[in-house]
């Protein structure tokens, strides 16, 4: 997402569709381009849990590599010690029970650090919602008027409002109703108990190089200057969390970064991850035409994992998606790939699910989700299963919580396991884009259960010894519910 970058007709398009806009670029601000993606083939096992280290995150790794189910975020770094119970907020590696409830026989779970889910936003006492059935789900830099068809689609958060907001804006988006993080402008500030505004926006993308007056590109934004105007920002209203959103280097090196600031990055990016109480990124694997990320899916869940590292899974981690043809049609992923972007970011460690919903080529659509009635469909599914699952989703992860072995080395799944209302939930995502079989076994807790009941598939697999077998399919998604 770039705000600086914009055509002058896609601006003139876009008069009322957020205080910044992305560019015609192929991941729709982030240059095209970069260098060799961090991420290698996958390992034939991979076994749960949050693991602690620094550096990027690699999805896969080497053949017969494990790692457990939980919590998949191999760059997290863990919390302190302590007791995470339920919704309590805080980076915590802990030990007990969740207060959403756990399945009776599940003795006592092995929590991983988690920033708390929507019960972080307690803190903020004008910030999103704190429900644990609220699940962030966002769309970047849309018309106010449109709210009342996008949260239709379970769409719950404006994120940006270009040349806003105004007066106008928040009114309109009242009346949806419809939360926004926007700028902190002097109209925002005259709004400081509007409901409306759950968060403030920084910048987005200061880690990429930015529009240079009169053409070209100068540096990036330093995280020093960045955090500084978080201060400010705070300093105006500390009753909201501020908001940032990263660039595509999040995941790998990036040329877009600049020559100046690739000295820098990415050993910087925790220092940029301290000036916001949410953080994000976005990578757009199916449109980029770079080969070290098109088609690299995985991306998407490596940049979740570095940045709950980076962020010491002290806050939440939000991402975007792509749902969309940016510059070309050929680019727009299929509907299993954008659920597969979701749930291989949930599975991550994600508390917050974005979609990116322009065309920007062959014609400007500022809405271009909304006219794809196919692909609308889909989101709405996703939207709603998500919506569906927001009580599980705000439990912490489980870690140590067994292990899932594909029948193929280069096509890792992974997994993450919940736990609430006396059920368990393993989420599974095939993170290539080959079918699969993999085996779950060594599920901690899950007793005598004998069946998974496949959520929104109509089916059930039949489960022995906390053990069960699926197929999966290219990018394939599979929710399982256990009781």
């Amino acid at each position: 997402m770039r705000r600086s970058v914009i055509p002058a007709f896609i601006a003139a398009a876009c008069v009322s569709c957020g205080s910044d806009t992305h560019s015609g670029s192929p991941d729709a601000g982030a240059h095209a381009g970069g260098a060799s993606a961090s991420s290698a083939g996958g390992a034939g096992t991979s076994s749960g849990g949050t693991a602690s280290g620094g550096g990027k995150a690699s999805s896969g790794g080497t053949s017969g590599a494990t790692s457990s189910g939980g919590a998949s975020g191999r760059g997290a770094s863990g919390g302190a010690s302590g007791s995470t119970n339920g919704d309590a907020g805080g980076a915590s590696g802990s030990t007990g029970t969740s207060d959403s409830g756990t399945a009776a026989d599940a003795g006592t779970d092995v929590y991983g650090p988690w920033a708390g889910g929507a019960a972080y936003y307690r803190k903020f006492s004008r910030g999103p919602s704190s429900s644990s059935s609220f699940f962030p789900i966002s769309v970047w830099l849309q018309s106010p008027d449109r709210a009342k068809d996008y949260a239709a689609i379970g769409i719950n958060t404006y994120v940006g409002l270009y040349q806003g907001p105004t007066d106008a804006m928040l009114t309109t988006l009242a009346a949806a109703p419809m939360p926004v993080a926007c700028d902190q402008n002097s109209v925002g500030l005259a709004h400081l108990t509007d409901k409306t505004i759950v968060a403030w926006t920084q910048q987005d993308e200061p880690d990429n190089a930015q529009a240079a007056t009169g053409g070209g590109y100068g540096p990036c934004i330093s995280a020093t200057t960045i955090q500084g105007l978080y201060t400010q920002m705070r300093g105006k209203d500390s009753t909201r969390p501020v908001y940032l959103n990263l660039g595509q280097g999040v995941a790998h090196d990036y040329i877009g970064w600049g020559s100046e600031c690739a000295a820098t990055h990415p050993k910087d990016y925790p220092d940029y991850v301290k000036a916001a109480d949410i953080v994000s990124f976005d990578i757009y694997p199916s449109n980029d035409t770079d080969t070290s990320v098109h088609g690299k899916l995985w991306l998407v869940a490596d940049g979740v994992k570095n940045l709950v590292g980076w962020a010491g899974s002290s806050k939440p981690v939000w991402n975007w998606i792509e749902c969309t043809g940016m510059n070309d049609p050929s680019g727009k992923p299929t509907p299993a790939q954008v659920k597969a972007e979701v749930w291989m970011s949930i599975v991550s460690g994600s508390m917050g699910i974005g979609y990116f919903v322009h065309q920007f080529m062959p014609t400007f659509d500022e809405h271009a989700l909304l006219d794809d009635s196919t692909m609308k469909a889909a989101v709405a599914a996703i939207n709603q299963q998500i919506t569906t699952l927001a009580p599980v989703l705000n439990t912490p992860p489980i870690v140590g919580a067994g292990t899932v072995a594909s029948s193929d080395a280069s096509v890792p799944v992974e997994m993450l396991m919940k736990r609430q209302g006396g059920a368990t939930y393993v989420f599974a995502v095939a993170m290539r884009g080959t079918a699969v079989h993999a085996k779950f076994s060594a599920l901690t807790g899950v007793g005598a259960a004998s069946t998974a009941t496949v959520l929104g598939e109509n089916r059930t697999v039949p489960v022995a010894g906390g053990a069960f077998e699926d197929d999966f399919p290219a990018w394939g998604v599979h929710l399982y519910e256990l009781k």
